[in-house]
């Protein structure tokens, strides 16, 4: 989510070009936290009715719909899937975005909004690169090209 604006705003250095051909293990990574995540969580509670009595705080659901979100996203990184879905595969990759507000929502209460700032400090450089995207692919002026001089002279 954050390599493209990243390549975007550092052109020239290296490394946002390791992070876009490898972005796809990222995800697959991060996918793999969040299962770690949940069943971590399942055994700190110790049964499914356990976790199923937490589901209407509102921390918890908002954490598993995130996750929800996330598995149709790994599920669909593989190369097949990318042509299988050729239109609706990056309509669904922007499902991340939805994920990623969900995801900070969940820590941010957590923690009973007390202390969001450890939330804020690892979700700033994700939502600076975003509004940087955003500005460049839709507010940025664009150079106008002048009329050939050629086109001018009648």
């Amino acid at each position: 989510m954050m390599v493209t604006p990243l390549a975007m705003l550092l052109r020239g250095w290296r490394s946002p070009i390791w992070f876009k051909k490898n972005r796809r293990y990222l995800g697959v990574a991060l996918f793999g936290y969040a299962v770690l995540h949940t069943l971590f969580y399942i055994i700190d509670k110790g049964s499914v009715v356990g976790v199923i009595n937490e589901v209407s705080r509102f921390y918890i659901w908002r954490g598993w719909i995130a996750f929800v979100i996330f598995v149709p996203l790994a599920v669909t990184l593989t190369d097949y899937f990318v042509w299988i879905m050729v239109p609706w595969w990056k309509t669904l990759q922007r499902c991340t975005y939805g994920a990623a507000v969900l995801t900070l929502l969940h820590w941010t209460a957590l923690h009973n909004y007390e202390h969001p700032t450890s939330a804020i400090v690892h979700f700033l450089p994700l939502t600076l690169l975003e509004a940087y995207s955003f500005w460049y692919w839709h507010i940025k002026p664009r150079a106008r090209t002048e009329m050939p001089r050629r086109l001018m002279t009648g």
